[in-house]
C-alpha cells in the first residue's frame, strides 16, 4: 500500500500543504478531501498546518529580509514584498484585529496566513494579539474553502 493511500499520508500531504506559501489552506482542503479525507478533518489538519509558519514568519521575517538586502539583486524583491505587505495592510491599519482577521479570513489569492503574519509584523503587531487574530481568519476562511469544495463536489 503506497504511503499517500494510508489515512497518516493524508493527513501529511493536507498538512505539509497548508504550510506552503500562497497554496495555504485553500489548496490543502481539497487537496485532503480529493485524497480521501473526510471533510472535517481536512479542515482541523489544514487550520493547524497553515499556522504553524505564522510564529516563525513574525518573529524572523525582519532578520530574513536583512539578510536577503545583502545580496544586491534580491533588494528590489525585498522593497516589492514590503510595498505590497503594506498595500494589502490598509485594511490591518485601518481597524487592526478586526482587519487582520477579515485579511486572513478571505480565501482569495494574495491573502491568507502568511499574508497576515507578515503585515502583523511589518505593522507592528504584537505576537501574542496577532496570533488568536489569524487563527480566527484561518478557521473563517477554513469553513468557506470546505463548504465551497464539498458544493463543488455535489455539483457533479
Amino acid at each position: 500500500m503506497p504511503f499517500l493511500d494510508t489515512l497518516f499520508g493524508k493527513l501529511l500531504l493536507t498538512f505539509g500543504t497548508a504550510m506552503v506559501p500562497v497554496i495555504e489552506l485553500r489548496g490543502a482542503i481539497p487537496a485532503g478531501i480529493a485524497a480521501g479525507l473526510p471533510p472535517m478533518a481536512a479542515y482541523i489538519t489544514a487550520v493547524i498546518g497553515n499556522l504553524i509558519p505564522v510564529p516563525f514568519i513574525m518573529l524572523l521575517i525582519r532578520q530574513v529580509f536583512a539578510l536577503l538586502r545583502r545580496v544586491p539583486v534580491l533588494n528590489e524583491k525585498i522593497d516589492w514584498l514590503e510595498k505590497r505587505a503594506h498595500l494589502k495592510g490598509r485594511v490591518v491599519r485601518k481597524y487592526r484585529l478586526p482587519g487582520l482577521i477579515i485579511l486572513v479570513g478571505i480565501p482569495l489569492p494574495g491573502t491568507g496566513a502568511w499574508t497576515g503574519a507578515l503585515v502583523a509584523a511589518l505593522l507592528d503587531i504584537r505576537l501574542r494579539d496577532a496570533l488568536p487574530a489569524i487563527l480566527l481568519g484561518l478557521i473563517i476562511a477554513g469553513g468557506i474553502t470546505t463548504a465551497v469544495t464539498m458544493g463543488v463536489i455535489h455539483l457533479f
